[in-house]
């Protein structure tokens, strides 16, 4: 693949459901990637209307990623889903974020999220709180807007903060990664929009986006400039393997963190205590709190969902023949999502779904 200039054979833009979904770029460990880029070029080909780049200190560095995509597609947004904050400067985090708006054609978006606290601690930086993320929210759309920002609080001291440079353009949206209801409404307070987790229900996503858009109006924004962007695991039309891993594997990880767990289960109205039998299962109290995706085999986490009970998974994911799952994924938008991550089988797996939806004209 040339990577020197926007393809000239592009599809153009993607209308109706294709236009409101993305996937990811570089899934998991990525040991080259360059393989990014023709993942890109293959999603706008296919007709998605977004890629979204999943941050990892290794070599799937944001601002590089997110500028080499924008320079080899030509309408698909680029989208971070996601990064963290305090490991870059808001003084940074301004420049990256104008930066790579103004190389992407104003196509990017910039999402933060929480983590872990085993990454905090190993790291040796602070957690984020609700308090610290709202405050970077505020300071980065200050600095866009040509404000002197001095600032005191739990990001640091910053006596004068300024960018000698704001470029005409529309500033990137900022996102923030969410499932429990306090971080929602963060979100619809300080934000541009939320990024769901996965594994909610499409119940869970109606409740999510009124949530989000309630706590935009009480703060006095208009609710509907406030994007819900629902994250659904999806393995339409392939094999058991690929579904297994798609689906099953990422969900007995989720659901076995605490914290994450109990926020999902309660975003979904599940019963907590099936969710306590789940984790009473052998192989998760051996670990001893230490996180299963990281520690077990596929095989392990697969087989763990066999303790979960038999209506989670198909009420919170979406699997079988492809017509079936696009209906499905036209229920999360009429659930209130404005646009839906498509998160488990990626790249050439989910051509056939996109060929269902671009011929239904759905």
């Amino acid at each position: 693949m040339t990577t020197d200039s926007v393809p000239t054979d592009a599809t153009v833009p993607p209308r109706g459901l294709a236009d409101v979904l993305g996937s990811y770029l570089l899934p998991g460990a990525a040991h080259d990637p360059r393989a990014g880029l023709d993942e890109a070029v293959a999603a706008e080909r296919m007709g998605l209307g977004a890629v979204w780049i999943g941050e990892r200190y290794d070599t799937k560095d944001l601002p590089s990623l997110a500028s080499a995509v924008g320079q080899v597609t030509g309408h698909v947004r680029i989208g971070a889903a996601i990064t963290h904050p305090y490991l870059r400067h808001p003084m940074v985090l301004a420049s990256m974020g104008q930066t790579l708006q103004s190389l992407t054609g104003e196509r990017f978006r910039l999402g933060f999220g929480r983590s872990a606290m085993w990454r905090w601690r190993a790291y040796g930086a602070p957690a984020p709180t609700l308090r610290s993320l709202g405050d970077l929210a505020d300071i980065l759309h200050r600095l866009w807007s040509g404000e002197t920002v001095a600032y005191d609080g739990p990001l640091g001291g910053f006596p004068r903060l300024r960018l000698p440079v704001v470029l005409d353009l529309a500033p990137p949206p900022l996102l923030l990664a969410a499932v429990g209801p306090k971080t929602i409404a963060l979100a619809g307070r300080a934000f541009d929009g939320v990024i769901l987790h996965p594994l909610l229900t499409p119940e869970a996503v109606e409740r999510s986006a009124k949530l989000l858009r309630d706590s935009a109006e009480k703060s006095g924004r208009d609710p509907d400039s406030v994007r819900c962007i629902a994250t659904v695991l999806v393995a339409p039309g392939v094999s058991k393997a690929d579904e297994d891993e798609a689906i099953r594997a990422r969900s007995a990880g989720y659901l076995s963190v605490d914290g994450l767990g109990d926020a999902i289960a309660a975003a979904n109205h599940w019963s907590a205590d099936d969710l306590a039998r789940y984790r009473n299962q052998q192989a998760l109290v051996e670990l001893d709190g230490l996180p299963a995706d990281k520690q077990l085999s596929r095989k392990q986490l697969v087989e763990l969902c066999a303790g979960m009970p038999a209506d989670w998974l198909p009420s919170g994911a979406i699997a079988g023949e492809v017509a079936g799952s696009a209906r499905r994924l036209a229920g999360y938008r009429q659930a209130g999502a404005d646009e839906i991550i498509l998160h488990g089988v990626v790249g050439a797996k989910l051509g056939p779904l996109m060929r269902h939806i671009q011929r239904v004209g759905a």
